[in-house]
């Protein structure tokens, strides 16, 4: 089991990769009370440096090695595209490191299966990179639900369409870099559906592909015995509203977007309307709740977060994988 990390200090975290998300999330690191940059590695070490001098961290390294052999880090933030997952997370856990790894947390559901069972061998925590679960007004429709406020959950619908015109190079297209837009955009739809519906006995899956044999727009069904209970879709290509609600026997709650992190809720019920505005609204860009869960975890020496198990985010790769199946997705390094 991990050593407590004393409530005397705060959590120094090392950022592996110097891109857009590893930037906006250091911002948030540094905005929380208990957490602080301590380092920073890139492929580049003048990019490194650069980075670790915008978010105040003390050293920077143009390897990822030297970063995770630092003994001044607590936990490593693995910030790289999805199919370098795995190999930066090993790198990590093997040097004894807690990890947040980036969503997905791996190209597919096997890799991550190893991941995790790497970071338990090595009694360090780990965990999915997933905000939307820590989402205050997510934790708030969980209670609201389990209060009875629109009486049994019977079904949700989640869309993220992003927009984004065709490209082989861009991220979104390029299949050799984990490209299509169930793993990078469709993971966020499933998670809430898996979060608010549990794991569905059958997938229905039908999609389209983009010229580079990325997955470009998907629509999936998820049944629940023979009741449609989660109508998923996601694009690369279009845009859409973004939104998402969760239906009930006596109501229903909708998410404003993105709903991937809400901007507000709304109550329906026979009461009326009841409206709650986003509470991280003006504080950063939302990552808080995540990085307090981190360091939460590392301040009770627990393995996984209770908010984001392995279990759950093994379940939804799982049900990515066989989307991405039934639309003919195969990533080079799976053949």
């Amino acid at each position: 089991m991990p050593t407590p990390i004393a409530d005397g200090r705060p959590i120094r975290w090392g950022i592996l990769g110097a891109g857009g998300i590893a930037d906006t999330v250091s911002g948030d690191i540094n905005l929380t009370s208990g957490n602080m940059v301590t380092a920073v590695a890139a492929r580049h070490a003048d990019r490194a440096a650069r980075f670790a001098a915008k978010h105040r961290a003390a050293r920077s390294y143009g390897d990822y090695r030297s970063l995770v052999d630092d003994p001044e880090v607590d936990v490593v933030y693995v910030s790289t595209t999805h199919p370098h997952h795995r190999e930066h997370a090993l790198l990590a856990i093997e040097a004894g490191k807690a990890v947040l790894i980036e969503k997905p947390v791996c190209l597919n559901a096997r890799d991550a299966r190893e991941v995790f069972a790497a970071a338990d061998r090595a009694g360090v925590f780990s965990m999915e990179a997933m905000w939307t679960r820590l989402n205050p007004l997510i934790r708030q429709a969980q209670q609201l639900i389990a209060d009875g406020a629109i009486g049994e959950v019977r079904g949700v619908r989640n869309e993220f369409g992003l927009g984004r015109a065709f490209d082989p190079k861009d991220r979104l297209y390029e299949l050799a870099n984990g490209g299509g837009a169930l793993l990078d955009l469709g993971v966020y739809p499933a998670t809430f559906a898996y979060l608010f519906m549990g794991k569905p006995d059958a997938v229905h899956t039908v999609g389209t592909l983009s010229p580079t044999g990325s997955d470009e727009t998907v629509a999936m069904q998820w049944m629940y015995g023979d009741h449609p209970g989660a109508q998923l879709w996601t694009s690369a290509l279009i845009h859409a509203p973004n939104e998402a609600a969760i239906l009930g026997t006596k109501g229903w709650i909708s998410f404003l977007p993105e709903a991937y992190r809400p901007t507000g809720l709304v109550l329906h019920n026979d009461r009326g309307e009841v409206h709650t505005p986003d509470p991280l609204a003006g504080n950063g860009r939302g990552y808080q709740p995540e990085i307090e869960e981190v360091e939460r975890c590392l301040r009770a020496g627990l393995m996984e977060s209770p908010l984001v198990l392995h279990a759950d985010t093994i379940a939804i790769l799982e049900i990515l994988d066989g989307a991405r199946a039934a639309v003919g997705v195969v990533y080079p390094g799976e053949r």
